[in-house]
């Protein structure tokens, strides 16, 4: 998992939230899920696809992350589960 934010006066301004995992996704430099503003927009990235977000605050953006990163790695870890 990768986070880089850029504060001004306090304030994010920029961020990038990546969990990669080139075992589960060849695409998108092995980035399986991502939240950034990069290319003056909000947008989430998965398995290689992108979307604009709507935008609250940082938080809610890493809340939301962090919610969807744990449901991955419940999935991963019942696959692996499920191949013994």
């Amino acid at each position: 998992m990768k986070e880089q934010i850029w504060l001004e006066d306090e304030k994010v301004v920029r961020y990038s939230l990546a969990y990669i995992n080139l075992r589960r996704c060849s695409a998108d430099n092995g980035r399986v899920l991502g939240y950034d503003n990069s290319h003056h927009y909000h947008h989430r990235h998965f398995m290689g696809e992108v979307e604009t977000i709507e935008f609250t605050t940082y938080t809610a953006v890493v809340e939301r992350f962090i919610g969807e990163v744990h449901e991955l790695w419940r999935l991963e870890d019942e696959e692996k589960q499920g191949h013994r």
